[in-house]
């Protein structure tokens, strides 16, 4: 049995100064079963409530998370560590989500008229119940509703189980969605250990699992959910390759670097992780690319200028040091930070690698922190051949000026997403989710609004 398994309590605590926020005690048996039996009574509701009555309450919640943005961004940089003005950004982020999915929704799920011989057919979009999300603590807010926003507005109920650390954050979007209107049980959250997971998952009233974390807990969580023959769409992270070809413009690709890699703190899963360059700007890349890094503001993620934040759990920080550790014992070069940042903060100084080759842990593993690993490239048939030797597949970046370069590079990239001359991003108009052990399902557009329908066939007058 592990520590996770024996805990009783949630403890939030402040990763800046160490300072001990709250403590949460577990929910009782009592307090669960009363959890699931409301989001079960809801969905009965709730599915048949007006797509347009849903769509209205989406736009309320627009509007109570602006409206409570500063307390609900300062509460996830207590929590967390996320700078706050990347918190406020986050905030917003998910009110335009809402909005986007109020007015684009109802179209996405109108029933789809078929041809079909000797008679009318409809494919139909109904509402599956309640779904199951189990959701980290990088983007307390973002992460939670572009689950919940599509499985509400198709008609599901939402049951979240947060990550610990930001069990702050998620009772404030509970507040907001009651005070939107949302029925009771429609967002609920539960605070459980990980036995109580697997309880859940078998519980026939929880139809599906949605689950954003380590490879290691989606496996697990895939398992339990298919031995009850539950579906579940699973975003397990990546170590994203960021290729810069020789006729990229420099500036551009190192100011997507630096945003791709460090925002954040460098905890976000689709993010520039392996920098694959190409041999003939290697070294005006890499000398542009750590002066920009070097600028970057460390400090107090409460003040408004910075930009690098502590690392949200100390462990975490002391797993990150060990993979840096390693890469360098393995023959990489430093040529930035590679240490803790001494103090009660849990900060780890930005830091680069060089000379990262496809054998080494940088390379190898996820590095979920500010740590970049450089990696050169013959030419852009190696780039793809270096891009796709990884376990993951989440997306990847391309610089070049040729476009038509770019396109045939991205049918050979094993990734769920291909940024051109950008860095990754989640948008609620194109689909994100990976490949490989990145996961499977997507999650936003119609692809994720779709993930928990059950798409139904109806056939009429066959004779």
């Amino acid at each position: 049995m592990t520590t996770a398994d024996t805990q009783t309590h949630a403890i939030s605590q402040n990763p800046f100064n160490g300072e001990h926020i709250a403590e949460y005690a577990f929910d009782s048996a009592l307090m669960l079963e009363a959890a699931v039996a409301q989001g079960n009574a809801a969905f009965k509701q709730w599915r048949k409530t007006e797509i347009a009555k849903r769509a209205a309450l989406l736009i309320n919640l627009a509007a109570e998370l602006r409206e409570a943005s500063e307390d609900i961004a300062r509460m996830i940089t207590r929590e967390m560590g996320k700078p706050v003005k990347q918190a406020r950004a986050e905030v917003e982020k998910s009110a335009g989500l809402c909005e986007w999915y109020a007015k684009n929704g109802p179209a996405m799920l109108a029933p789809e008229p078929t041809t079909v011989d000797n008679g009318e057919a409809h494919i139909h979009y109904r509402p599956s119940g309640m779904i199951l999300a189990i959701m980290p603590w990088n983007f307390p807010i973002w992460q939670i509703l572009r689950g919940a926003v599509p499985a509400l507005i198709a008609g599901n109920t939402f049951l979240l189980k947060p990550a610990p650390n930001v069990m702050g954050s998620s009772y404030l979007v509970k507040q907001a969605a009651l005070k939107a209107g949302f029925p009771v049980g429609a967002f609920g959250v539960i605070n459980v250990g990980t036995p109580a997971v697997a309880q859940l998952i078998a519980d026939p009233r929880v139809v599906a699992v949605t689950v954003t974390g380590s490879v290691r807990a989606g496996g697990a969580i895939a398992e339990l959910a298919g031995k009850a023959l539950k579906k579940c769409v699973l975003e397990l992270g990546g170590s994203d390759p960021f290729i810069v070809l020789n006729d990229a413009d420099l500036d551009e690709a190192v100011n997507a670097a630096v945003a791709g890699r460090y925002q954040n703190t460098g905890q976000v899963c689709a993010a520039a992780k392996r920098l694959i360059i190409e041999e003939g700007v290697l070294d005006a890349f890499t000398t542009k690319f750590v002066a920009a890094t070097q600028a970057l503001v460390i400090g107090d993620p409460q003040d408004e200028a910075t930009y690098i934040g502590p690392m949200a759990r100390f462990d975490l920080r002391d797993e990150l040091d060990k993979q840096v550790q390693d890469t360098l014992a393995e023959g990489a070069t430093l040529l930035l930070g590679g240490e803790k940042i001494a103090g009660n903060g849990n900060f780890y100084a930005p830091t680069i690698l060089s000379n990262v080759t496809p054998e080494m842990t940088a390379f190898r593993q996820e590095l979920f922190g500010p740590v970049a690993a450089i990696t050169v490239a013959r030419d852009a048939d190696h780039a793809v051949e270096l891009a796709n030797d990884s376990d993951f597949g989440l997306s990847a970046t391309i610089f070049t000026a040729d476009l038509a370069l770019a396109e045939q590079m991205t049918s050979e990239l094993e990734t769920g997403g291909v940024f051109i001359n950008g860095y990754s991003a989640s948008d609620p108009r194109v689909a994100f989710g990976g490949v490989k052990k990145s996961g499977y399902g997507r999650e936003l557009s119609h692809f994720g609004l779709r993930e928990f329908c059950n798409v139904q066939t109806v056939w009429s007058n066959r004779k």
